[in-house]
């Protein structure tokens, strides 16, 4: 595998992750996924380019 590739996947993990499921992280609001989010798509951004 493309290491690109493994990134992408990593980083959706992640964001799957962050989603505010328990009740003492519900307070943190959007923040963890947002974060995740913006990096996923500079590495999606970045695989599609071909830069990764």
């Amino acid at each position: 595998m493309e290491i690109g590739t493994i990134l992408l996947i990593i980083l959706i993990l992640l964001l799957i992750g962050a989603v505010p499921a328990w009740p003492y992280s519900r307070g943190w609001g959007y923040a963890p996924g947002g974060v995740i989010g913006v990096i996923l798509i500079i590495v999606l951004i970045l695989v599609l380019l071909g830069r990764i």
